[in-house]
C-alpha cells in the first residue's frame, strides 16, 4: 500500500510503499477513500524537519537536557548515534481519514464489513484503527464532508471547555480550518461569534457563515473591536485556534475578555503570560487536548474501555459522532471550505509548497480497487540465500538502535522484518538491506527457508510468539522477558520439548567483556554480589508498567541481573525475597531491593532504583569472594582488588550486545542451534523474576 511519510531529519515528504497492517483485537481495517490534510499541523512538522540541528535543539530544550545527561552517563558517540537514529525515524502524516471497513478484529461489535467510517487514520491506502477512534458516517454525508470529522472535533473540544451559554459572545482568534469550524459550531450553539485572521479569503468565508469577522492588519485593533462590539463589557470567552510564536495573541485575548472570562487554547502560540492582565480580570485559562476525553489514554484508545456516558458525556468518539450529525443536519457546512481535491499520487501539489499555501482544506483522493498486501520486497538481491535466514519481529527502539547495529558486521541473512504498522519496519529494511518488510508474523513463520526468529516486540507478545515459532521448529531468540507469568512459561516449556528448534533469551550482559573477565577471574567459588541498576524514572502511564502488557520493570529488566548472578556464581537461584520502597506495595514497583539465595550458598542483592540521578552511572556490579573484590562501573570500567596480575579493564560502553549477536548468528549459521545460555538457566531466571513479585505480595521468601 501507499502512505505519506515525512522525515524529521530532512523534512522530505514522500509517498512510500509499505505492507498493509494486520487487523488486531479491538480494531478495524479500513480502506481509505479520502483524507484531509491538516495544513497547520503538517506545515509545522515539515518546517521542523527542514530546520537544522541547532534550530531543532532550540525548539526542544527539554530534549537537549536529556541528551546532555545521556552524554555524561554513556559517552558522546553512543549518545549521538541515538540522536541521529531517532531523527531518521519516518513520521506518518495525517489524522483525518474516511473509508470503508474491510476487516473486523476480535471483540469489535459496533462495526461490520462495508461500513463507511471516519477515523483518525493517516494518509494511507489502508489503516488499522481501534474501535473507539472510529465513527459511523450518516448516509446523507459524503466522504468529502465526513473527512472534516476529526479536525472538527478538535474545535468542538475547545468549545466544550469554554462551556458557552446561549447569547454569550465568543471570540475565535485564527480563522483557519479549525477556527472556521469552531466558529460555525458556536453560531449553531446560539452564540455571538467574533473572529479575526490575516487572510481576507478566510474573513469573507466567515462572514458568509454569520460571523463578525475582520482582518486586524486592515486597521481594526482586535481588543478595541471586541470591546466596542460588546458595549464595553468584553468577550465572555476566547478560543485561540491560531498558530504563531508571538506572545501578543495571549495578551490580546486577556485584554478583550470580560471580568472572569474564559480563555481556551486550541492552537499553538507564545505563552509568556502577564500576571497583571489575568489577575485584574480573574481570567481562567485552559489548554485543550486534541479531540476530547480519552485522547492519549491507552485504556480508552487501545484497549477499547469506554468511559461511562453518565460520568463522561463527551468522549473523543462521541465528539466524532456529534460533528458528523451536525454535518448531516447542515448545522456545519464544509463543502465551501474545500480548496482542492488531489489524487494521492499527486500529493506534492499540496506538500510541495505547504509552507506558503493559502489553501483552507486540501483533500487527498484514493483509488478504491487496491488490494491489501501484508508483505513487500525491499531488496530482492537478499532473497537468494537458501539457509541461515533470519526474521526480526518488532521494529522498535531496541531493534533500531541496538540489535541491527550489532548485526551489521555479522554474517546475518536478514530476510524479514515484521512490524505492526509497516512504517518503521520498512524504513529499517531499506537502511539495513533486509529483503522483505511484513506485518504478518504468522505468514512469515510458514516460510520453510526461515531458520531463526528474533523477537523484540512488547513483552505481552513474547510468550505467544515464542510458542508459535517453536511449533514451526524455528530457532528462537527473544528479548527479555521470556514470558510474563508461570502459565505462559509452562506452555513454552511444553512447546520447547516437542520442537526441533532451540531457544535463547537476550541476557546480553553476560556477554560483555567486563562480565566475561569477571567470570574468568572469579572461577568457581562462593561469593556475595551486589548489583545496582540506576534505571531512571519512566512515567506511570508507559506500557512497561502495565502488568498485562509490560509485566513491570522487575520482570522486564531486573531479570538481567538475576541472570548475571547465575552466570557469575555458576549456580541457579533457589529463593528470592523482595522489598519495595512503596508505601503500599502490591505487585508493580521500580524501587526495590531483591535478595537472592543460590544453590551453591552464594548470595546476591539486586538494587533496582528509579529515583536516582540520570547523570550518575546506570549500572554497577560488586563481587566479593576469597578476600578479593571486583567492581564493574557501567560496562566501561572494571577494577580488581586482591587479584594478582589484574587491576583494571577499561573499554567503551559495552553491554555485550555485539558479542551476543555475533555468537548467535555464527551458531545459527553452523546449524547447531542458538543455545548460548543453558535452557535450565533461562527457565530458572524467569521463574526467579516471578518469585520476586510473589515475594512482594506475600512479604516473605519465595522458593523458585
Amino acid at each position: 500500500m501507499k502512505q505519506i511519510l515525512q522525515s524529521f531529519k530532512t523534512g522530505k515528504t514522500e509517498l512510500a510503499e509499505l505492507p498493509t497492517p494486520v487487523v488486531k483485537k479491538g480494531e478495524v481495517l479500513i480502506q481509505t477513500t479520502r483524507s484531509l490534510v491538516s495544513l497547520g499541523t503538517e506545515r509545522m512538522l515539515v518546517e521542523f524537519g527542514k530546520a537544522n540541528l541547532i534550530t531543532k535543539a532550540r525548539q526542544q530544550p527539554d530534549k537537549v537536557k536529556m541528551v546532555l545527561d545521556k552524554i555524561k552517563a554513556e559517552g558522546l558517540m553512543p549518545t549521538l548515534e541515538t540522536v541521529f537514529n531517532k531523527l531518521e525515524q519516518p513520521l506518518p502524516l495525517g489524522y483525518c481519514n474516511v473509508g470503508k471497513v474491510i476487516e473486523v478484529g476480535e471483540g469489535v461489535i459496533d462495526f461490520k464489513i462495508g461500513d463507511r467510517v471516519a477515523s483518525n487514520g493517516q494518509h494511507a491506502e489502508f489503516v488499522c484503527i481501534p474501535q473507539n477512534l472510529v465513527a459511523h458516517i450518516p448516509e446523507n454525508v459524503s466522504d468529502e464532508e465526513a473527512v472534516f470529522t476529526v479536525i472538527g472535533s478538535i474545535g468542538l473540544q475547545g468549545i466544550r471547555l469554554v462551556n458557552p451559554t446561549f447569547g454569550e459572545t465568543v471570540v475565535v482568534i485564527g480563522l483557519g480550518l479549525i477556527g472556521l469550524l469552531t466558529a460555525q459550531m458556536l453560531v449553531a450553539n446560539g452564540c455571538k461569534v467574533i473572529g479575526y485572521d490575516l487572510d481576507d479569503t478566510k474573513i469573507n468565508l466567515a462572514k458568509e457563515k454569520g460571523i463578525l469577522a475582520f482582518n486586524p492588519s486592515k486597521g481594526n485593533d482586535p481588543v478595541k473591536y471586541v470591546v466596542n462590539q460588546t458595549n464595553g463589557v468584553g468577550a465572555d470567552a476566547v478560543i485561540i485556534t491560531a498558530s504563531a510564536k508571538s506572545n501578543a495573541i495571549i495578551s490580546d485575548a486577556a485584554n478583550m475578555s470580560r471580568k472572569r472570562g474564559r480563555i481556551v487554547l486550541v492552537g499553538v502560540v507564545g505563552l509568556n503570560i502577564s500576571r497583571a492582565e489575568f489577575y485584574e480580570r480573574e481570567l481562567s485559562f485552559q489548554v485543550s487536548c486534541s479531540y476530547g476525553p480519552g485522547r492519549y489514554d491507552d485504556d480508552y484508545e487501545q484497549k477499547g474501555r469506554d468511559y461511562p456516558l453518565a460520568f463522561v458525556r463527551w468522549t473523543e468518539k462521541r465528539n466524532f459522532e456529534t460533528v458528523l450529525n451536525a454535518i448531516a443536519s447542515q448545522k456545519i457546512q464544509v463543502q465551501d471550505l474545500i480548496t482542492e481535491i488531489v489524487d494521492l499520487e499527486n500529493y506534492q501539489q499540496i506538500y510541495g509548497d505547504i509552507g506558503s499555501s493559502k489553501s483552507i482544506a486540501s483533500i487527498l483522493k484514493y483509488k478504491e480497487d487496491n488490494k491489501p498486501d501484508h508483505s513487500i520486497i525491499v531488496d530482492d538481491k537478499k532473497l537468494a540465500v537458501s539457509t541461515g535466514n533470519i526474521a526480526i519481529i518488532g521494529a522498535g527502539n531496541f531493534t533500531k538502535m541496538t540489535m541491527l547495529p550489532a548485526l551489521k558486521n555479522t554474517d546475518a541473512h536478514l530476510k524479514y522484518i515484521v512490524s505492526s504498522g509497516g512504517v518503521n519496519g520498512t524504513a529499517l529494511a531499506q537502511k539495513h538491506g533486509i529483503a522483505k518488510s511484513s506485518t504478518d508474523y504468522n505468514e512469515v513463520l510458514k516460510d520453510e527457508k526461515l531458520d531463526l526468529v528474533m523477537i523484540t516486540t512488547r513483552h505481552n507478545l513474547h510468550a505467544s510468539m515464542v510458542i508459535e515459532a517453536l511449533q514451526h521448529n524455528k530457532h528462537v531468540f527473544v528479548e527479555k522477558p521470556l514470558s510474563l507469568n508461570l502459565e505462559e512459561l509452562s506452555t513454552i516449556e511444553t512447546a520447547y520439548e516437542k520442537s526441533k528448534g532451540s531457544l535463547m533469551v537476550g541476557f546480553n550482559r553476560r556477554f560483555s567483556p567486563h562480565i566475561e573477565k569477571m567470570k574468568d577471574l572469579l572461577g568457581s567459588s562462593q561469593m556475595n554480589i551486589i548489583a545496582t541498576m540506576n534505571a531512571g524514572s519512566i512515567p506511570s502511564n508507559v506500557w512497561v508498567h502495565d502488568m498485562v502488557v509490560g509485566g513491570g520493570r522487575i520482570i522486564g529488566e531486573a531479570c538481567h541481573y538475576m541472570d548475571l548472578i547465575v552466570f557469575l556464581t555458576g549456580s541457579r537461584i533457589k529463593a528470592v525475597c523482595m522489598n519495595a520502597m512503596d508505601v503500599n506495595p502490591k505487585e508493580n514497583t521500580d524501587n526495590a531491593s531483591i535478595l537472592v539465595k543460590l544453590e551453591n550458598g552464594s548470595t546476591g542483592v539486586i538494587n533496582y532504583f528509579s529515583n536516582g540521578a540520570k547523570s550518575y552511572s546506570k549500572e554497577r556490579l560488586e563481587v566479593y569472594s576469597q578476600d578479593r573484590t571486583l567492581v564493574m562501573d557501567n560496562f566501561i570500567k572494571t577494577t580488581g582488588y586482591g587479584f594478582k596480575g589484574f587491576s583494571k579493564l577499561k573499554t567503551k560502553l559495552d553491554k555485550g550486545h555485539k558479542n551476543q549477536f555475533g555468537r548467535l548468528v555464527s551458531s545459527a549459521n553452523s546449524g547447531k542451534g542458538i543455545s548460548l545460555i543453558p535452557y535450565e538457566e533461562l527457565i530458572n531466571v524467569t521463574k526467579a523474576s516471578f518469585a520476586a513479585i510473589e515475594s512482594l505480595k506475600s512479604n516473605s521468601w519465595v522458593e523458585v
